[in-house]
């Protein structure tokens, strides 16, 4: 059996936040827009539908935790996920908060501007506070410090 590797590309675009039981949870390096990225910590997933019924199971409930605590801290207006893969085939949800006034509302994301990366202080910022409310949660979360 293979053992789980982050796939290049989210390692250098992304700075890792933790770990849930399932899923690794990165930020993307573009401080445009509060995007999280969940990666399941399974060798050689490419689709959900690969994984095992019960890590399908544990995948949306990863995912919805997340998805009400990012929307809850960053008040935004929609929350976009998406699993597209076609950079990178290594299964990824992207978790992206969504404002009206955002650069590239109300089209996808991508390409729009060119990414922005996070002052040091910003980081260390959204690592406390989404680390912190992540750990008061329901589902067992272990923060990179």
């Amino acid at each position: 059996m293979t053992e789980f590797g982050l796939h290049e590309r989210l390692a250098a675009d992304c700075h890792r936040m933790g770990d849930f039981p399932l899923c690794r949870l990165l930020l993307m390096n573009d401080s445009h827009y509060p995007w999280f990225i969940l990666v399941p910590k399974v060798a050689g997933a490419r689709e959900i539908y690969e994984l095992p019924q019960e890590q399908q199971i544990q995948v949306l409930a990863e995912s919805s935790l997340l998805a009400k605590v990012l929307m809850e801290h960053f008040r935004g207006e929609k929350l976009n996920l998406a699993a597209l893969g076609n950079m990178v085939p290594q299964l990824h949800i992207h978790h992206v908060v969504r404002y009206c006034d955002d650069a590239a509302w109300p089209g996808p994301i991508w390409g729009v501007v060119k990414p922005e990366p996070y002052a040091e202080m910003a980081l260390a910022e959204i690592r406390k506070s989404i680390n912190s409310l992540l750990a008061e949660q329901s589902i067992k979360y272990f923060p990179v410090e």
